[in-house]
């Protein structure tokens, strides 16, 4: 009776005396690493010089963010973001209070602070931007929310952003030093 049941149980042997019929034919242990990539259509696997960061909805970052590759952010930064060449997208999710410095933004979500982008700035209908704007183009679409200044900076779009000239200052500055002048040569 007890032999019966014993004879039903497969037999054991080592793990190195088992025949490998199977096991050179299957992929290796280092090949499940990839199915653990997420199967999110934005994820890419580029460079960091071609590719776009993504910061996730669930992340908060103090301080500053610099680099050379896009940038989409969907979580919580405070400080500084700084891509000069590059662009940055702030998704519906987000909450951005920070100073932000990039070749191109486009804002679905919400900015408290000063946006200067080289090329241009879009705020998208549900984007809503709380600061100042320095920028060559700017797109505000209806449903956006908007409360600051804007200036438009022909001289980095036609130059390059080379130069200190007077259209790089501040709109109030030139006008302050335009009265000025004006008023010192009238009274001479």
């Amino acid at each position: 009776m007890w032999g019966d049941k014993k004879q039903d149980a497969p037999a054991r042997t080592p793990l190195a005396q088992q025949p490998r019929s199977n096991a050179t034919t299957e992929s290796p242990t280092y090949g499940e690493v990839k199915k653990m990539a997420p199967l999110d259509s934005t994820y890419s696997a580029t460079s960091p010089s071609g590719g776009t960061a993504r910061l996730g909805a669930s992340l908060h970052v103090k301080g500053e963010i610099t680099g050379n590759e896009d940038l989409s952010i969907d979580g919580t930064v405070e400080g500084l973001v700084h891509l000069e060449d590059r662009k940055l997208t702030i998704g519906g999710s987000a909450r951005v209070t920070a100073d932000v410095i990039a070749r191109e933004v486009v804002v679905y979500g919400n900015v408290k602070g000063n946006l200067r982008a080289r090329d241009r700035i879009e705020i998208k209908k549900d984007g809503s931007v709380v600061g100042d704007l320095t920028t060559a183009r700017i797109m505000i679409e209806d449903g956006a929310y908007f409360k600051g200044s804007i200036e438009i900076d022909k001289a980095s779009e036609a130059s390059g952003g080379g130069g200190d000239t007077d259209l790089e200052k501040p709109a109030y500055t030139r006008a302050t030093r335009t009265t000025a002048a004006a008023s010192s040569s009238a009274s001479d």
